[in-house]
């Protein structure tokens, strides 16, 4: 069903199957052994397998918001009228158990010709699939919305219904846009409907800061760090007390650490050849690493690095040699030092410092 024919189609490996049981009812599929986990309509797990199996359905609205449906779900309700409920064509289709494909909208051809494209009016009726169709385009920044679908967007945000959606869900489909490939085509569409301030609460963002939200692919890391490190970026205001502690501190990360003005300033200075300028350059960088708490939490530093290049892509190279260092400079041992300044009743923090100071400036010296 679903995401999964799209993926197919499109030869992706998709790993959540959504399974649609036509012509049933609550009762057959308990007879049967299937367990109903559905709050709002009726879903049922598998005995063995414990995959999920969905009635057919059909929708009205009721009332204000995403939450505002009625369902229906017998075994009256045919496979193309649940398909016309979807939100977008690529969305709507299906496989049955002899692998024929039912696509009623056309959604094959959509998804051929890179067109997002609405099911039909329903769509107006779930704000929520306003975000949807922005995550998509942070999926396939190539694909392009189809007029009438970018229309009803617009008469969508006019209407005031997107102002309906909790922090909690616009949240939810924000993080999977950041970890997608173009985040700043979702955020780029959201503001050309005149609804990325009204949903987040922040500003237009800069080309600048689209740019960079890009740049920051991470291939190798997970989507929890990649969203996290685009959040980081660019934070909407209105989402910040519903965004999970791990994400949300990467924003406090670009703004104390990564725009710190004296690791910026010592970096800006590295054309002199002097001592002086180097001896600033280490102290900036140790501090730096103390701002962004590097030496309790070693596992932000690959992050880091990576916002590092893309905010200050020239000073990389000279950054460059100090960074190889870093690990070495995280794990050094300063329980002794710790221990001893404190004997003599003198500033522990300042004398750590000194020592990390000084076993960097001799690392750099011994490469």
């Amino acid at each position: 069903m679903g995401g999964a024919v799209r993926d197919a189609l499109l030869d992706r490996s998709c790993s959540d199957l959504d399974f649609l049981v036509v012509g049933a009812t609550p009762e057959t599929m308990a007879h049967a052994g299937f367990r109903p986990v559905g709050r709002d309509f009726p879903v049922f797990l598998h005995p063995q397998t414990h995959q999920e199996f969905a009635l057919a359905r059909t929708e009205r609205k009721s009332g204000r918001g995403y939450h505002g449906f009625v369902f229906q779900a017998d075994a009256s309700v045919r496979l193309e009228d649940d398909l016309a409920r979807r939100d977008l064509t690529i969305n709507a289709m299906a496989v049955d158990e002899e692998g024929n494909l039912h696509d009623p909208f056309n959604g094959s051809k959509d998804l051929l010709e890179g067109r997002l494209r609405h099911v039909g009016a329903a769509f107006s009726e779930d704000p929520v699939r306003v975000l949807r169709l922005a995550r998509f385009l942070a999926r396939w920044p190539d694909m392009s919305i189809d007029p009438t679908t970018l229309e009803l967007c617009r008469e969508m945000q006019a209407s005031a219904e997107l102002e309906s959606l909790v922090a909690e869900r616009v949240w939810q489909e924000l993080q999977q846009g950041l970890s997608e490939p173009s985040p700043e085509a979702m955020v780029r569409f959201l503001d050309s409907i005149h609804a990325w301030e009204g949903i987040t609460g922040a500003s237009t963002p800069s080309p600048s800061a689209l740019a960079l939200l890009r740049q920051l692919t991470q291939d190798g890391q997970g989507p929890a760090l990649r969203a996290g490190l685009r959040w980081g970026l660019h934070a909407p205001q209105k989402l910040l007390h519903v965004v999970p502690r791990a994400i949300a501190e990467w924003r406090v990360l670009v703004e104390e650490g990564l725009h710190s003005q004296g690791l910026r300033a010592s970096l800006s200075n590295q054309d002199s050849a002097s001592g002086m300028a180097q001896n600033a350059l280490v102290e900036a960088t140790v501090d730096w690493a103390k701002a962004c708490d590097l030496f309790r939490r070693s596992d932000r530093l690959g992050g880091l690095m990576t916002l590092f290049e893309c905010l200050y892509p020239g000073q990389m190279k000279v950054f460059k040699r100090l960074a190889a260092l870093l690990p070495a400079l995280i794990s050094l041992p300063v329980g002794d030092i710790a221990q001893l300044a404190a004997q003599r009743k003198e500033s522990v923090e300042q004398a750590v410092r000194a020592h990390r100071i000084k076993w960097l400036l001799q690392a750099l010296e011994r490469q």
